[in-house]
């Protein structure tokens, strides 16, 4: 625990101007970003006597080592600038509403040739619009259903649409006339991105339009005895007016706003946001947090308003935003709000007639959200911290393992050996911290022989980079920090690129890095012998502060080193299942980058090693003959008939094609079929993410880990 007063800045260091603030710990991770009309004035706060802090700010506070600010010309950049770096660092103190699902919303792609209508989670895409957040996602499908009747948009995937138009026959919607079926050419690109347009509008909220001209149309058709249309566009008009009624109307007719409501104890609060388009609800969504420090209601509104708007432009974000309380100052949230969307949003607290009414709505909302979260914590958090003390008493360590870190190794009969490295934290899983390996340092299957090279690579990581930042106590040698035997350190990260060398990761940055932070607990998959591996590796490198630890799969067995008997943990206990679902989870990240592997060596041909030979060429020489073995046989002068292709690149091909092996005949794995011999072998007729093997199916599967 570090005492505040020894990184206090000096008096009349700080300036008296706007600006945002980073605390750091000891290890130069950013833990806390804030910002502040005048820094000398906020950052005194937090350097008084500790008794008179907010529990959580004292924890803050004594875990930092450093703080730092940057000055900003006025309270909008500092508003900016602290969101920028909230998103980028990710502090652990900061507040940070946690989204318990990621809200599905009813998306029409404008940016392709022919818009599709479907639904769509996640981050947002440029040129698609959305309608929405909705609470499930078969509200959407419900709502698509009935509107489909009088926007006939496309809604199949590019595999279906294309297969469509190959064959010159539509899908079932296009037989039943639930889509337009741009695919066979029924309607024209121009006319069917129209049509897509009138869905958007409709969704927007600019209902009365197409219902009066339906309403004319039926008119219309029943004067001029056309009783079939009539009845179609009578049961068109009760399809769009039953899509309405799923959105009740709560506003006058045009209002778009945004309302939020906040519930709030001492240490969580919970945020409900009720999105209102043409006076109808739209979507619903909600957020919960936990207060770091002492913290208002314009605050926790501030912080909600960056969330929801950080990365919104134009539209969407609403005319008028209703909060229940404001920030302070309000000016420049609303002038960043402004900004966000290009013209006046309004930031106000609704004081009387419909808008209060629905804010109440919202708050009991909130509340309800709070109740319902703390119920559920309660008994997450127990069942945690229980599972951390039974496994810190079972393998008598002196505290709970707080981060824990387990190992797998994977392969395919001793052929792309990889391994996996994930972290949990407090007893969940720390995702961005993820990492995945290639084993180099040997060929061949050997499950100890990896474990020792994956953790010495890892750890020989954490020392240096622990030696760069000058963290050797006094009297500690760096010892095995030092590169290996050829020179370099070969991690990869998350994406599986390659580590950048421990110099180029900058000191200042503040992001967390990929090895340096120790776990307190090492998981390997495994028993005796992968455990005297790690603990091998880490002796090696002078670490005798980590404990160590395998879980055997056949009778589920804790292993410690040096111990000739497992350590047996109750079936029942949260201990148990906590390592069991470590475990479980390095395996399947494991297990999902060596298929991956597995999959691209698989979609390899002899033509990727023709120099100069690009994809578009391949892809016209397989379409001319047909398939890879008949491009074998073809002659150079064959080869040349090919536009784009000289004799010379004709010869090149020839020679590479005659030095390449032909592999065996190409097995589906979904269905264990052996391919026509016609078919590239390197194309995938399986089902999708399967790649195709040249070994038996079972086989196969029975030798993978």
């Amino acid at each position: 625990m570090a005492d505040p007063s020894s990184y206090r800045p000096r008096p009349g260091e700080i300036p008296d101007s706007p600006g945002v603030y980073r605390f750091r710990d000891e290890h130069r991770r950013v833990i806390y970003v804030g910002k502040a009309k005048s820094l000398r004035q906020r950052l005194a706060n937090y350097f008084q006597d500790l008794a008179g802090l907010h529990p959580r700010t004292r924890s803050m506070v004594t875990t930092a080592a450093s703080v730092e600010w940057t000055v900003v010309s006025t309270e909008v950049e500092a508003l900016q600038l602290e969101y920028s770096w909230i998103k980028e660092y990710d502090p652990r103190f900061n507040v940070k509403y946690r989204d318990d699902k990621s809200y599905p919303y009813l998306a029409v792609t404008m940016n392709e040739e022919y818009p599709r209508v479907q639904v769509m989670r996640g981050h947002k895409k440029k040129g698609v619009r959305y309608f929405g957040p909705y609470a499930h996602a078969w509200a959407i499908r419900d709502t698509v259903d009935l509107m489909l009747r009088v926007f006939p948009v496309r809604t199949c995937s590019a595999g279906v649409f294309k297969n469509a138009a190959r064959t010159g026959r539509p899908c079932l919607l296009g037989y039943i006339g639930k889509c337009s079926a741009p695919c066979v050419e029924r309607i024209s690109a121009e006319d069917h991105r129209e049509l897509a347009e009138e869905f958007c509008d409709f969704m927007a909220g600019r209902t009365g339009t197409y219902l009066r001209r339906l309403e004319r149309q039926m008119a219309q058709a029943a004067e001029d005895m056309e009783y079939e249309r009539a009845a179609r566009l009578r049961d068109d008009i009760g399809a769009l007016k039953k899509a309405m009624e799923k959105n009740a109307v709560v506003l006058a007719d045009a209002t778009d706003a945004d309302l939020i409501a906040v519930a709030e104890d001492e240490l969580e609060a919970a945020v409900q946001i009720f999105h209102v388009r043409g006076g109808r609800v739209r979507g619903q969504r909600g957020w919960v947090t936990d207060k770091v420090e002492e913290i208002t209601t314009g605050a926790l509104v501030e912080h909600a308003l960056q969330q929801l708007y950080g990365e919104e432009t134009g539209d969407a974000v609403p005319r008028e935003v209703l909060v229940p309380a404001l920030p302070d100052p309000v000016e420049p949230v609303q002038e960043w709000l402004t900004g966000r969307r290009g013209a006046n949003v309004s930031l106000r607290v609704p004081q009387r007639g419909d808008k209060k009414a629905l804010m109440e709505t919202v708050q009991r909302n909130a509340q309800q959200a709070l109740v319902l979260h703390k119920t559920k914590r309660a008994s997450d958090l127990t069942t945690r911290s229980r599972a951390l003390e039974e496994i810190s008493d079972a393998l008598g360590l002196d505290s709970a393992p707080l981060r824990i870190e387990c190992y797998d190794i994977s392969h395919l009969q001793g052929d792309d050996v990889v391994a996996s490295m994930v972290v949990f934290e407090d007893g969940l899983a720390r995702k961005s911290e993820y990492r995945r390996f290639q084993i180099k340092g040997f060929a061949g299957q050997d499950d100890v022989r990896s474990m020792h090279e994956v953790i010495t690579r890892r750890f020989r990581r954490y020392l240096a980079e622990k030696e760069r930042t000058g963290e050797w106590a006094d009297g500690e040698e760096p010892g095995a920090a030092e590169a290996g035997p050829d020179g370099t350190v070969t991690g990869t990260d998350g994406a599986g690129l390659a580590e950048p060398p421990a110099s180029t990761l900058t000191e200042d940055d503040g992001r967390p890095k990929r090895f340096a932070y120790p776990p307190q607990l090492v998981v390997v998959d495994g028993g005796a012998p992968q455990v005297a591996a790690a603990q091998r590796a880490l002796d090696e490198l002078g670490i005798d502060d980590i404990a160590v630890c395998g879980l055997a799969k056949r009778l589920e067995e804790v292993w410690l080193p040096g111990d000739d008997d497992p350590v047996v943990l109750p079936r029942t206990s949260e201990g148990l299942y906590l390592l069991q679902r470590i475990r479980d989870e390095a395996h399947r990240f494991a297990i999902t980058y060596q298929r991956a592997k597995r999959a691209k060596r698989f979609r390899s041909s002899p033509l990727d090693d023709v120099p100069g030979l690009g994809d578009t060429r391949k892809q016209a020489l397989i379409k001319h003959f047909g398939s890879l073995k008949r491009l074998r046989s073809a002659t150079i002068e064959q080869i040349c008939d090919v536009p784009g292709i000289g004799r010379r690149t004709a010869e090149v091909i020839v020679a590479a094609l005659a030095q390449a092996v032909p592999g065996g005949p190409a097995v589906n794995t979904a269905t264990g079929e052996i391919m026509d011999d016609t078919e590239e072998p390197g194309q995938q007729t399986g089902s999708p993410g399967e790649p195709v093997s040249t070994g038996a199916p079972d086989e196969r599967r029975g030798q993978e880990r």
